[in-house]
């Protein structure tokens, strides 16, 4: 983290492509090439002076020395001017902010990504960590889905997990076309074509609202404990910091608390409520 948690370093934007039609990827690099110093699920304050700030989720690992990565979706005043910058702009970083999710207890088990549309960005951060420390952990698969072939982000990196002989890949969406030839459905339609111990399996699921309920209660179907199924919540989080009390449930704040939360953390929340 930065030397103060209120004021932003300047970030230079490295390289920017365009993923979607409505997402942009940024790969950013801080004064002399310093580390950002995240975890994977953790995220930042992405601030353009004269327009406003915005939290982003952190897409890149850890492991990886380059700088670190962003994926944008152009939704609002920040996130459409930041599409609207090129390699060299300069941008506001405050951060890392918020938890992690618990790499530590993921060692020697078997890990399964559910990740549905934008989830894939914060899980993409896991994903690398564990893929590049793989000895480390047992059996990886990946789920995604979209709701359509065009939604999909990192298809080159989807190919390379297709193809890796130590990763379990599969790919859905609502609603395919006559170039899609993988399966359509919902993602909940692929869990089950995969295998899970439910005994050795940690959960990490990452997607819009509406998705975690129907693939919870799969996950917990299959075996799984509220402790080992792991998410990562949506909220509406303004400061990073706990301040302004936008994100607060029930006295938890998402941006400090979360956004990472095991399943069973939730329903206490819930129960709480």
């Amino acid at each position: 983290m930065g030397a103060s948690i209120y004021f932003p370093q300047t970030a230079t934007i490295d390289s920017c492509e365009q993923l979607t039609e409505k997402e942009k990827f940024f790969r950013l690099v801080l004064p002399n090439q310093a580390p950002l110093g995240h975890g994977p699920g953790q995220f930042v304050e992405v601030s353009l002076f004269g327009i406003g700030e915005a939290p982003i989720s952190v897409s890149s690992s850890p492991t990886r020395n380059y700088g670190f990565d962003l994926c944008v979706r152009a939704t609002g005043n920040v996130s459409n001017a930041l599409h609207r910058l090129d390699k060299g702009a300069k941008v506001g970083i405050r951060g890392p902010f918020g938890s992690q999710f618990p790499v530590d207890n993921m060692k020697g088990k078997d890990v399964l990504f559910v990740a549905g549309g934008l989830g894939l960005i914060p899980l993409r951060s896991l994903i690398w960590y564990v893929l590049d420390k793989r000895s480390e952990f047992g059996k990886v698969t990946i789920l995604y889905g979209c709701k359509n072939p065009g939604e999909l982000l990192f298809k080159d990196e989807m190919k390379e997990w297709e193809e890796r002989s130590d990763v379990e890949f599969l790919a859905t969406v609502d609603q395919g076309g006559d170039a899609w030839t993988g399966n359509v459905g919902v993602i909940t339609t692929l869990i089950p074509h995969v295998e899970i111990d439910p005994r050795n399996t940690v959960a990490n699921v990452v997607g819009p609202p509406i998705m975690y309920r129907f693939v919870i209660l799969d996950l917990l179907a299959r075996g799984l404990d509220d402790d080992q199924i792991i998410v990562s919540l949506e909220r509406h989080m303004k400061c990073g910091i706990g301040k302004c009390g936008h994100c607060q449930i029930n006295g938890k704040y998402v941006c400090m608390d979360g956004p990472v939360f095991s399943y069973a953390e939730i329903k206490r929340l819930d129960e709480a409520l």
